[in-house]
């Protein structure tokens, strides 16, 4: 059946709401957090340990759904996350023990959230754009701001009428009921239903040799790049590292902020306010970062955000001593208009520099590092208050942090291999 539009926009609806829910029953883990410790009396440390410990899980996972997309497709990968999900959140709420909220938040949400959150969507969506990828990507990922408006505050209400357990549920019923429908519709990429990026029709010599024009390195883009091959370039540990310390930032902040605003004297209110406005603001920084992106390149919007994230810690620090909401408002616009720009450009970087029919195994891989970022975020910044007895180290090490990842990708400089729409206009 032949669409009035490119197919592509309804792979990027799918994702929207995929994210909106898939990414956000994650984040509400925040919400949980505050009255997990004050049910069982555990140390920050250890309860943030359970998310932390989901960052384990999804970086063992990430190399096998990297591959699994390379032979299944999006709709294995999407569906079996939907199961895992599902039935962690379902079965959370029999908490009684450390290690149940390991097993549950931790292995089964962790391992779900990789298939169904930025790094499975990062997988395919690519493929389907070329001019438009950074765009697409902001348009499909700024779900997660729609879910965090509508899905977080309604969790929160729950939390305080029928308590976290009912929360969680509830969660776990949304994800089986709405994802598993919607998430068979579909594809790898544009070319397995007669299609071709952007919707272009098949190309002529002339259009075929200008869209080749985008490859500034033609060595490096005709390398037919394998795991193997790839993990022997400076480039890939490049990104190993930046995607690494963007996860760990981004983490950081998310899992300990709300318990630090209520630390500080902040109402419950403000703490939920400021973990769905962020989000929200990740609506329209996203879509334009990574419209951006497509102009200027993607070394520039990592950069973009990755100081987006130090001045957001920065005010992290000054809130403990001045905790004034000019200082909030700062934090919040930083991190959710600027920071979260960091994940359109995710796939991107990647899949320009080690494009090829190993690109899902490739990516899988890298996660692994983001992963491990994501876990050591919330983990250190956690270790770090339970020795200190404040979040002050650990929101300095988030600003090294921050500007170290900025570097990393500067290093690995995908436009020097493939350039962007923006970039190609002018070559």
């Amino acid at each position: 059946m032949r669409l009035p539009f490119f197919y592509g926009w309804i792979i990027v609806a799918v994702t929207f709401v995929t994210m909106a829910i898939g990414v956000n029953a994650r984040t509400a883990f925040s919400l949980f957090y505050p009255p997990i410790i004050s049910e069982f009396g555990w140390e920050r440390g250890v309860t943030a340990g359970a998310f932390s410990f989901g960052f384990v899980a999804s970086a063992i996972a990430s190399p096998l759904i990297g591959r699994l997309m390379d032979r299944g497709g999006p709709r294995a990968v999407m569906e079996l996350g939907v199961v895992l999900m599902a039935s962690g959140l379902l079965l959370a709420p029999l908490t009684s023990q450390p290690w149940h909220l390991y097993l549950t938040i931790g292995v089964l949400v962790g391992a779900g959230s990789v298939c169904l959150g930025y790094s499975g969507q990062s997988l395919f969506v690519p493929n389907w754009f070329l001019r438009s990828r950074g765009l697409a990507l902001g348009l499909a990922f700024a779900g997660v701001g729609v879910g965090s408006v509508t899905l977080l505050p309604w969790v929160q209400h729950m939390i305080e009428q029928t308590g976290w357990r009912t929360a969680c549920t509830a969660m776990g019923i949304v994800v089986l009921v709405v994802l598993a429908p919607i998430n068979l519709l579909l594809h790898e990429r544009p070319e397995d239903i007669g299609l071709r990026p952007d919707g272009d029709a098949a190309p002529t010599s002339a259009t075929a040799a200008k869209a080749a024009s985008n490859v500034v390195d033609p060595v490096w883009a005709g390398t037919d790049w394998t795991l193997q091959r790839a993990l022997r370039t400076a480039r890939f540990w490049w990104i190993a590292l930046g995607y690494f310390c963007g996860l760990y930032i981004w983490y950081a902040v998310q899992v300990h902020q709300t318990k630090f605003l209520l630390d500080i004297g902040f109402s419950s209110s403000v703490g939920v306010w400021t973990l769905g406005i962020v989000s929200l603001l990740g609506i329209p920084g996203q879509i334009w970062l990574g419209h951006l992106s497509d102009r200027i390149g993607r070394e520039w919007v990592w950069a973009i955000s990755c100081v987006g994230f130090a001045i957001c810690f920065a005010a992290l620090v000054a809130l403990k001593y001045w905790p004034v909401m000019p200082l909030v408002y700062l934090m919040v616009f930083t991190q959710g208009a600027l920071g979260y720009g960091l994940t359109s450009v995710m796939g991107p970087v990647v899949l320009e520099i080690f494009q090829g029919k190993h690109y899902g195994s490739i990516f899988g891989t890298v996660m692994l590092a983001a992963l491990a970022g994501g876990a050591a975020g919330p983990w250190i910044t956690g270790q770090l208050y339970d020795i200190s007895g404040s979040y002050g180290a650990g929101f300095a090490l988030g600003i090294v942090v921050s500007l170290l990842s900025a570097f990393a990708i500067w290093q690995a400089s995908p436009g020097k291999v493939r350039a962007v729409a923006g970039k190609m206009s002018q070559g």
